[in-house]
């Protein structure tokens, strides 16, 4: 895929996933250390959640430095894996934090630092997740668009705990986040199977990035989709 990237995309790319890592990186340390404060499970959650999209970003990086072609599909046929790897590790993590809130009736403990981190995570994440997804159309990179899936992932487990929070702050819902949560795990399940199988909306010359491949439904109205169908 080297032979069709241009080094401004490729570029933009590495920006972008640099931006992700070291945003996550801070994040993790902020969610982690105001989670240990407030005796909140579900930002210890998000501070390791963090730390699974910093090793997927430095996983598609090594990919995206490969010094020639017939190396970046070896590494892209990894990194896909890898970052499929961290989906399913991300669904477990998930999953395991919602059942013990719920056993536990332990909602998101009201935290400002915490509201004020989530908030800041649903505000620059989406937007990099769309930025890492364009460039990974126009550059025809699989692996980057795999990242950015993650990326939506942890931006939609921001909505949830911030929910969470604020529910459990004003009406009492303390259940809210956990459940919010255990929603998106099919999800994160599939795109994981997927990352393994290598499976991608991708024909070797177009990558879709429409709602409908970003959001894994099989609906795509784009050719490379019918075609890989």
């Amino acid at each position: 895929m080297l032979s069709r990237t241009s080094p401004r995309a490729l570029r933009l790319a590495l920006w972008l996933i640099a931006l992700t890592a070291a945003y996550n990186v801070v994040e993790g340390v902020v969610a982690i250390a105001s989670g240990l404060a407030a005796h909140s499970i579900t930002l210890l959650a998000f501070g390791a959640d963090s730390y699974l999209e910093v090793a997927a970003a430095a996983a598609v990086g090594w990919r995206l430095l490969a010094p020639d072609e017939e190396e970046g599909e070896r590494r892209e046929e990894r990194a896909l894996r890898f970052v499929g790897v961290t989906f399913l590790v991300l669904a477990v993590a998930v999953t395991l934090e919602a059942i013990l809130a719920l056993a536990g009736r332990e909602g998101a403990v009201a935290s400002p630092v915490g509201i004020a981190l989530l908030a800041a995570s649903l505000l620059v994440m989406p937007l990099v997740a769309i930025a890492k997804l364009k460039v990974a159309t126009d550059a025809a990179m699989p692996a980057l668009a795999a990242e950015a899936r993650e990326t939506v992932a942890c931006s939609y487990l921001s909505l949830t705990a911030l929910a969470g929070l604020l529910a459990t702050w004003a009406l009492g819902w303390w259940w809210l986040d956990a459940i919010a949560a255990l929603a998106m795990v099919p999800w994160l399940v599939r795109e994981g199977l997927e990352g393994i199988r290598g499976d991608a909306c991708f024909d070797g010359e177009v990558l879709c990035w429409c709602r409908s491949c970003w959001w894994g439904i099989r609906d795509c109205p784009r050719s490379c989709c019918a075609a890989a169908a």
